[in-house]
């Protein structure tokens, strides 16, 4: 049967895409209802998007909504492609729809899990630079995919997936991994958001040697801020969180405000520091080490001036003109980026071994914090209680760009780490679709390992 509200979105859907989507460094945690619902809870946040997302859920009880409104909550290129009177019927089908959950992609688009009519669906709202909504997607969740039968089988639903792809599933002694199997398991690719495991594994190592405590209040101020996804980006300036609050949002949902300031208190050098201990090598690309911020303005601002610059220098240039240009750059003039850029040269960079490497020494620090913060969110991993406890995970993706990694232990306290990175250069990813493959990939990875 076909929704009226999804035949709208179809239409506009188009609309939404050719908004450009700042992802950079984004959560990466496929778009699946169990995902969003682990994530981020039932809140609305306070900002364009969070505004545009209660005016659809009030519009939808008081249809039909008048051409004036229309013209005042969407977005002139959405309202050209879908009459007034498809809009009021997809509204009028939006009727008793409860939230209950809303993950922020980026800074333009949202993704509520949803009910209605008994029924759950992903309600995908993307907003223009003026708070305008320009896009409207009510879809039901992907399927989840069929965990594959052998190695051979993974190794295969994974290259193609993406160009370039890595793959390691190994088991952990000490801080060593000892890989069962893999595929350029050496080959170092861009991390996204998986860099922040090298951020938390810093400061747990400057917490255990008293430098400061978990309790720690860290100051949030507009040199701080960074962009979605989290949620520390729209506190007052002068707020403040504890390290430990910080690093629980940095990992679960990936909030990019919240790796800054940690990257701030624990020192740029000192996180290129572990860096370069857990990679087993001197990767020239991660030094100097970007915060999020920086990464998203050498890609969003003044395309391709500033990154062409950026990457002219030597580290110590670089190092230099963070400092004195890309720090000045406004949050207001970073725009998104809709297709792959820079991967090979603007990012984070390390080998499936390396991040199997991080796990190992995340759990080698020995602090119960770092398990409370890894385990609280496992993207729908989902291992059976009976023989696994509670999974590890971080991912990070932006357009062309995503990757998964994990670590679990059997009951019998066996550790395992599977580390899954995809990288196309020339198109971004279904993220839905493809992070349900890799999701699939990776349950497949760990119950190989164990039969």
């Amino acid at each position: 049967m076909n929704h009226p509200a999804r035949s709208l979105a179809a239409v506009a859907c188009a609309v939404a895409l050719a908004v450009p989507a700042l992802t950079v460094p984004a959560q990466a945690v496929p778009v699946s209802y169990a995902g969003i619902a682990r994530v981020a809870g039932a809140e609305i946040p306070d900002t364009p998007l969070g505004d545009a997302l209660r005016w659809v859920l009030d519009a939808a009880t008081r249809t039909p909504i008048g051409q004036a409104e229309l013209k005042a909550r969407f977005a002139p290129e959405f309202l050209a492609a879908v009459p007034a009177e498809r809009i009021n019927e997809a509204l009028a089908a939006y009727k008793g729809i409860q939230v209950r959950s809303v993950h922020v992609q980026h800074a333009g688009a949202l993704v509520a899990a949803v009910d209605l009519g008994g029924r759950r669906y992903l309600l995908t709202l993307g907003v223009n630079g003026a708070g305008l909504i320009s896009g409207l997607l009510l879809a039901e969740p992907p399927e989840p995919r069929p965990t594959p039968a052998s190695w051979g089988e993974l190794e295969r639903r994974l290259r193609a997936v993406a160009p370039r792809t890595g793959f390691v599933a190994a088991e952990v002694t000490g801080r060593s991994c000892r890989p069962v199997r893999g595929v350029a398991t050496g080959v170092r690719r861009p991390l996204g958001s998986m860099v922040k495991l090298f951020v938390l594994g810093t400061v747990a190592a400057q917490i255990k040697k008293g430098a400061y405590r978990w309790d720690t209040k860290l100051t949030i101020t507009p040199e701080l801020k960074s962009l979605p996804t989290g949620r520390l980006q729209d506190l007052p300036d002068g707020s403040k969180v504890t390290v430990l609050e910080a690093a629980k949002l940095m990992i679960s949902i990936s909030d990019n405000t919240a790796t800054d300031l940690l990257v701030h208190r624990a020192g740029r050098r000192a996180v290129e520091r572990t860096m370069r201990a857990w990679t087993k090598g001197h990767e020239r690309r991660n030094e100097p080490l970007l915060t999020t911020r920086e990464l998203f303005a050498l890609k969003g601002a003044r395309y391709p001036e500033l990154a062409e610059r950026y990457l002219a220098e030597d580290t110590r240039g670089r190092r230099a003109f963070l400092a004195d240009v890309v720090a000045k750059v406004p949050l207001r003039e970073i725009a998104g980026w809709p297709r792959p850029r820079e991967l090979d040269t603007i990012e984070w960079f390390a080998s499936p071994m390396d991040v199997c490497r991080a796990h190992a020494g995340l759990a080698k620090l020995d602090d119960g914090r770092i398990g409370e913060i890894m385990s609280a969110n496992d993207a729908g991993l989902g291992l059976p209680a009976d023989r696994w406890r509670a999974a590890w995970y971080k991912g990070g993706s932006e357009p062309g760009l995503l990757d998964m990694s994990f670590s679990a232990t059997t009951r019998d306290g066996r550790t395992y780490v599977v580390t899954l990175m995809a990288v196309n250069p020339g198109a971004p990813f279904d993220d839905d679709r493809t992070g349900q493959e890799l999701l699939a990939l990776a349950r497949g990875a760990f119950r190989l390992m164990v039969e």
